[in-house]
């Protein structure tokens, strides 16, 4: 099991493929506030529902300083059409390897259904302006997880 990172850790950097064909380095979103969320598979119902959420509170997000972006083992071809199929406006990430997802401690062991499998551990965690961990969330609901979020970050209307 890949170990979970903790407020006060630093966020490990990373640059991966976007939906866009553009590329993304977290680093170079320094001085912001990042929400990264982990999720398993784009176009599933449940990966939809956590998508939408944050799509719909995106100007909420961004008028109290915070980006939006969403990594998942999905090939960035996939992620285009998730991104076009639901009016996706922020970045989808593409993370095949599986090197951010374990660095972020969203890849392992989990239980669904009474099942044991290893995949990936929806989880958010968002980083600080300085590049440090200031939440993270682990095994978290896909349906009214935004909403949470929004009110453990103190944001109004979440």
């Amino acid at each position: 099991m890949t170990a979970r990172l903790a407020p006060g850790d630093p966020a490990p950097d990373f640059t991966l493929p976007a939906h866009d064909g553009s590329t993304v380095t977290l680093s170079q979103l320094r001085g912001e506030h990042v929400v990264v969320y982990f999720y398993p598979a784009a176009m599933t119902p449940g990966c939809t529902t956590q998508a939408c959420d944050f799509r719909d509170s995106l100007d909420a997000l961004a008028a109290s300083g915070y980006r939006v972006l969403g990594v998942s083992p999905d090939p960035a071809a996939t992620l285009a059409s998730f991104a076009e199929r639901d009016g996706l406006t922020f970045p989808l990430l593409s993370d095949t390897e599986h090197a951010v997802l374990e660095a972020y401690g969203a890849w392992g062991e989990k239980t669904n259904y009474g099942r044991t499998s290893v995949g990936v551990i929806r989880s958010t965690v968002v980083v600080d302006p300085a590049g440090r961990v200031e939440l993270a969330q682990y095994n978290v609901r896909a349906k009214g997880h935004v909403a949470k979020l929004r009110r453990e970050l103190g944001l109004d209307g979440g």
